[in-house]
């Protein structure tokens, strides 16, 4: 069985839609977003997928939301079933933290359609499921830099870390709200030996002025470090909104 995120009640978000961030941006592309996260961003605009009653981790809008409406149990044939029927040569696993449900994930993905794309979007804290690693094609590892509030102790963590730079399957998304967060950025491609060709630099933000703001000055930077930059598509085209 998967937990997922739901667009309504009831209604797992499932949907296609264009990647909107990092290497594969722009692709046509099929979406599953699962429920739970082992780490809190205070800016997590998926915060929906975690913050549920209860859960006191601070978030910056202070939200919680009601988990009977918010998630939902499937089964994983049910889910391989919904994903193919989009039609879509790529899948992407999003969540919250995806790498927590490995062994259902790896069963689900062995149903869908060969030559599929699998694409998975993790914090980078959570080692693959062997049966599920066997299947991935790409790895968008967005490690959490200081100011998303998570201690370091638990959002990097230098085995997973290592590991995924060692992959030539990941690539690396650092989320950038302010100038000063690029130095952390640095230090972790130095300690780990990040290829510098496989990191983006992505501003953060949940609307287009903010975006935009931010990727003025952010362009310039990753030039001046030999670093990707990649925009937010899918803000741009739909807003923050589910299931798009």
């Amino acid at each position: 069985m998967l937990t997922l995120a739901t667009t309504n009640p009831g209604e797992p978000e499932i949907f296609a839609s264009l990647q909107g961030e990092g290497a594969s941006l722009g692709r046509p592309t099929a979406f599953v977003r699962l429920s739970r996260c082992n780490l809190a961003c205070h800016w997590c605009d998926t915060a929906y997928t975690w913050r549920f009653a209860g859960d006191n981790r601070p978030h910056r809008d202070n939200q919680a939301f009601a988990r009977e409406a918010n998630q939902l149990v499937l089964d994983e044939a049910e889910v391989a079933a919904r994903i193919a029927a989009l039609g879509q040569p790529r899948l992407v696993i999003t969540g919250g933290e995806p790498l927590l449900q490995g062994a259902a994930l790896a069963r689900m993905v062995a149903l869908l359609p060969a030559g599929t794309a699998i694409e998975i979007e993790t914090n980078g804290t959570v080692a693959p499921h062997p049966a599920l690693d066997a299947q991935v094609s790409q790895y968008n590892v967005s490690p959490k830099l200081a100011h998303s509030g998570n201690p370091a102790d638990l959002a990097l963590l230098p085995e997973r870390l290592a590991a995924f730079a060692a992959d030539t399957r990941a690539w690396f998304k650092f989320v950038i709200a302010e100038p000063g967060d690029l130095a952390q950025v640095l230090d972790l491609r130095e300690r780990y030996g990040m290829a510098s060709e496989r990191i983006f630099l992505m501003p953060e933000g949940t609307t287009p002025d903010v975006l935009n703001t931010r990727l003025r000055w952010l362009a310039p930077l990753a030039l001046e470090h030999g670093l990707r930059l990649t925009d937010r598509l899918h803000i741009h085209l739909y807003g923050d909104t589910r299931g798009t």
